[in-house]
């Protein structure tokens, strides 16, 4: 008996020690705040703010935000970076960025932003996917680019279309005066909608099939209504209505490659980044030459856009061709109903577009979505079938009001929530008109039972994309001893993704630096060179340089390329492949 109680109490002595000290540690870590968001609603500034560093807060070991710069009005612009630490710096590993809201009113490009974070975050240690990701990328992320604009479309009177710039005062009208003329609110509902006068010889009707909607009469036919344009008074006594509202100018066409000045590409500014939210993104990009690949956020129409923005650059190289073309046509998948096109070939011409200038001035692979489309119809109007009658109908304008699909939708499926009825209303100018139409929220944007899809659908195309950055690896290290010392090492570098560490224009315009093989330890690089036949024993000399040399190419898409090195020296030595967009990897290597 005195023995078990001895022995017990060994026991215990070496028990007890070891949970105290559990119990201690447990105690010691605070449980991370849990943060939960809903992307039911829109956020504005501060609610997006308190959003970030509730996630900073909670996620500490893999994000931070920063402010890069302030907007016209002093908003912060917020940047996240996103990277596990414990698997190498942000800056040695392929970067991909993301911006939305860079127009005003086109803000769901946040809340897709927004999303892509949270996602990314919440997600890690549960999904293998997320958790490849964040071995190897890191992410670069300015949820909304234009604050100012964002939170007056948000919370004052505004219709879908605007504000579109920024806010910085802009004179419109070139009379000396700036923001002088917007539209007016005037029967004060929070959206700026459609003004209509009866006028028999008006060239619209009421459709006999739905009062809201506004049909053009036929040549020869008697009219009911003119349309006015949009609510508004002469605030300026000019004669002209709603003609210099706030800001005017595009920040979207103010990046500095492809620039053209405002009479040949209208809202461009006095020159290029002169808008200190295009300037603070500029800075925030270049202090991160690791980005390869990037996505903005538009709205709407549903496409998955490719530059180049204007004819006069010429095609993209066939070799980048290949890389847009597998990552987009994936994306009409992940998509659906969304199309992948060029920009200038199948919408309109961009000057100083910032797709264009990630591309063509930094090798950045960049697409730009145009978020969602006619809600209403379910598919781009390119797309929808129907009868020569029903192409008739589709073709003819409608007014402003509303095409009768959309105001059935708004009727029917929204219930009138973003409708206003025509109603009357005495207007200084015009005398007795009515006013109506679509709100702000009812067009461009998702309905809100329908954003949470365009923001997990889009995140998904982002993280598609971020996956298909390369990703480099060492697949084959052979070492034969020579004499004097001196040793042969023949290396295979693979890509086992699409994209290449170094993009096709970056290799031809040596945008910046090449990719380079670097000998580390206890070895001399005597020479190298690219084995390009390695049955034949067929080399390329490459440059020397001090103890490295550069892969000019770098390491092509679903490739590999194939070194050669003498190297003098014993032991152990590391080689080093570093590509300034395409990631760090490294191999020690025994000389015997």
């Amino acid at each position: 008996m005195k023995k078990k109680i001895l022995y017990a109490a060994i026991l215990m002595s070496l028990i007890l020690p070891t949970c105290f000290s559990f119990i201690a540690e447990a105690q010691d870590q605070k449980p991370k705040p849990e943060v939960k968001l809903t992307f039911d609603h829109f956020y504005d500034h501060a609610e997006l703010t308190r959003a970030l560093k509730m996630l900073q807060q909670a996620y500490p070991e893999l994000m931070t935000v920063q402010s890069i710069g302030k907007s016209y009005q002093g908003r912060d612009i917020w940047a996240v970076i996103i990277n596990n630490p414990k698997t190498g710096p942000a800056d040695k590993k392929p970067g991909f960025y993301i911006d939305g809201n860079i127009h005003g009113n086109e803000i769901q490009g946040t809340e897709v932003a927004l999303y892509t974070i949270y996602y990314l975050l919440k997600n890690f240690g549960q999904l293998d996917f997320v958790n490849r990701l964040l071995q190897d990328r890191s992410f670069y992320i300015v949820p909304t680019m234009n604050p100012d604009s964002r939170d007056y479309f948000l919370h004052l009177a505004s219709d879908s279309n605007s504000p579109r710039s920024g806010l910085v005062p802009y004179d419109d009208d070139r009379d000396g005066l700036f923001d002088e003329d917007g539209a007016d609110d005037l029967d004060g509902d929070g959206s700026i909608t459609f003004m209509r006068k009866k006028d028999p010889y008006g060239n619209y009707k009421v459709s006999p099939d739905n009062p809201m909607v506004m049909i053009p009469c036929k040549p020869g036919e008697k009219g009911e209504y003119i349309f006015l344009g949009s609510e508004g008074i002469d605030n300026d006594g000019d004669g002209l209505i709603n003609e210099d509202g706030p800001g005017g100018y595009d920040m979207n066409r103010n990046f500095g490659y492809n620039w053209q000045p405002n009479y040949v590409q209208r809202g461009a500014g006095d020159y290029p980044f002169c808008w200190p939210e295009t300037k603070a993104v500029r800075d925030f990009i270049m202090a991160h030459p690791n980005i390869m690949g990037a996505q903005s956020f538009h709205n709407y129409g549903g496409m998955i856009l490719r530059g180049p923005g204007a004819k006069n650059l010429g095609e993209v190289l066939p070799q980048d061709r290949q890389v847009y073309d597998y990552i987009g046509k994936q994306g009409e998948k992940i998509l659906p109903g969304y199309r992948y096109i060029t920009i200038y070939k199948d919408m309109y011409t961009v000057y100083g577009g910032s797709i264009d200038f990630f591309y063509n001035l930094l090798g950045i692979f960049t697409f730009s979505n145009e978020l969602d489309f006619d809600q209403y119809a379910g598919l781009p109007a390119s797309e929808k079938k129907s009868s020569e009658e029903d192409d008739e109908q589709v073709n003819r304008w409608f007014g402003p009001g509303g095409s009768p699909d959309e105001i059935l939708y708004h009727q029917l499926v929204l219930m009138g929530e973003q409708l206003v009825e025509w109603k009357p209303y005495h207007h200084p100018l015009y005398g007795e008109i009515e006013i109506g139409g679509v709100k702000k929220f009812g067009r461009r944007v998702p309905a809100l039972f329908r954003l949470p899809e365009t923001c997990h659908r889009n995140a998904a195309f982002c993280l598609y994309h971020a996956d298909q950055l390369p990703r480099l690896a060492f697949e084959e290290v052979r070492v034969s001893k020579l004499e004097n010392g001196l040793y042969q090492i023949d290396l295979r570098i693979i890509n086992k993704q699409v994209t290449p560490s170094i993009s096709a224009l970056a290799v031809q315009r040596k945008l910046h630096r090449p990719d380079k093989l670097i000998v580390e330890g206890k070895g001399k690089l005597i020479s190298a060179g690219f084995l390009t036949d390695r049955y034949r024993n067929l080399t390329q000399p490459a440059k020397i340089r001090d103890n490295y040399f550069f892969v000019e190419n770098g390491v092509p898409g679903f490739g590999q390329v194939n070194l050669r090195l003498i190297v003098e020296g014993s032991g152990e030595l590391k080689v080093v492949y570093d590509s300034l967009k395409g990631g760090v990897i490294e191999r020690k290597i025994a000389l015997k």
